[in-house]
């Protein structure tokens, strides 16, 4: 069977992009203080809108949402030797953020429902070099930012959350990426919603928002001119703008994010239906006083049914047709990168550096519950990356009974 790409991209985007190149302005950015220090007009009218949307004092456009979480350590002062606490199942680029300014990531482990930073795994990595926290809102739902944000004001710490894969999700009426000291959001091109590559960093805190704005565009040759005193503290800029073109793609992408969410969970309601049947797999779970927006397709593998492993099941599914499936999630801690600790230069920075503690490891082991899941039970739908309807979802219910009659015990 055939299954059609998800596609989000229509006429609206055509006039989008028709009406930057008529302005003949494709980056209204300059890089000095005044006027034109915040970008064109698609980049602030882009931002507007997610203000109004996502309901947030300030929304700050990227590139991407790396550039944004980069500078969004930069913003929060981390300094070389400084330790973050983050899950060991993110994107790179989340730990790559921390590394950037010469902090060190710390992994604490994941809840084994949500796949979420436990909050009490969080606790027992603290450290007196803890300086903030990134929770990660992966597959699609929000992390347990409550216990999160109680353990950052208990320890006086920062609270980043990266949302890069759940757009427009909510937790008690919140939308994922407000409910932190900055929150990022991914506009790459397999997200929900998408204008090729960006990022959209929230906050309502105004000086988190000004220092996210002068990393973005050429700090160091713009605080002289800014009137008033500023922490000079990691004013090293960069250029992580972003271009007319990609706010205006944006603009029109943003009004169809609640219709793409629904339609979404329409499809993930039928297909759980359909897949409930099976006592050899567990599907998805939402966590009470949350809304889930299913970036990821998330199941379990229950070992003790099967006379196969994990991986053979998954293999056997894709073999019979089923497209978009992945029978694991990498481990940032068991990267070369980390397993080495090689990342700034030859030398071992930031774990050499003076002020650093000199006892992190990263060894096997250390998340537990994220390793298990990445090697015997973790398994994956991306169904972000398709546009399912009726007879997709049959079609996946009867290759799932096939193979599992044919391999349980």
């Amino acid at each position: 069977m055939k299954f059609k790409k998800f596609n989000s991209f229509g006429f609206s985007e055509a006039v989008a992009v028709n009406r930057v190149l008529k302005s003949k302005t494709l980056s209204g950015f300059y890089g000095n203080w005044g006027e034109k220090f915040e970008g064109g007009r698609e980049v602030v009218g882009f931002e507007r809108e997610c203000e109004e949307y996502f309901k947030t004092k300030h929304a700050i456009t990227f590139n991407s949402l790396a550039s944004g979480l980069s500078a969004a350590i930069g913003a929060i002062g981390i300094e070389p030797g400084d330790e973050v606490i983050l899950p060991p199942w993110t994107m790179s680029a989340t730990a790559a953020a921390v590394l950037h300014w010469g902090g060190i990531p710390i992994f604490a482990d994941i809840n084994s429902n949500t796949y979420c930073l436990d909050p009490k795994s969080v606790e027992l990595n603290l450290s007196p070099k803890t300086k903030a926290i990134i929770a990660v809102d992966i597959f699609g739902q929000s992390a347990n930012i409550e216990e999160l944000s109680s353990i950052a004001k208990k320890y006086d710490l920062r609270l980043i959350s990266d949302s890069a894969q759940a757009i427009g999700a909510m937790r008690n009426g919140n939308m994922c990426g407000t409910m932190a000291d900055i929150g990022g959001l991914s506009l790459n091109y397999h997200k929900h919603i998408h204008s090729g590559e960006g990022g959209i960093m929230l906050t309502n805190d105004d000086n988190l928002a000004l220092r996210l704005k002068l990393i973005r565009n050429h700090a160091e040759s713009v605080v002289a001119d800014i009137p008033f005193e500023i922490n000079l503290a990691n004013m090293v800029g960069h250029n992580y703008r972003m271009s007319e073109l990609h706010a205006a793609i944006g603009r029109a992408q943003l009004k169809k994010l609640n219709r793409i969410i629904a339609r979404r969970q329409e499809e993930v309601f039928d297909l759980k239906k359909k897949l409930s049947v099976f006592d050899e797999i567990d599907l998805p779970y939402t966590e009470q006083n949350n809304s889930h927006v299913y970036y990821m397709f998330a199941m379990q593998f229950k070992e003790s049914r099967f006379r196969i492993k994990k991986h053979e099941f998954v293999n056997q599914l894709s073999h019979l047709g089923i497209p978009g499936l992945s029978s694991e999630y990498v481990n940032l801690h068991l990267l070369p990168l980390f397993q080495n600790k090689i990342a700034l230069g030859s030398k071992g920075f930031p774990w050499t550096y003076e002020y650093s503690r000199k006892n992190i490891n990263y060894l096997k082991g250390i998340c537990p519950i994220a390793e298990n899941l990445q090697s015997n039970t973790y398994f994956s739908f991306y169904i972000n990356d398709f546009a399912l309807n009726s007879s997709h979802i049959k079609f996946i219910r009867s290759t799932f009974e096939k193979v599992i009659k044919e391999y349980s015990k």
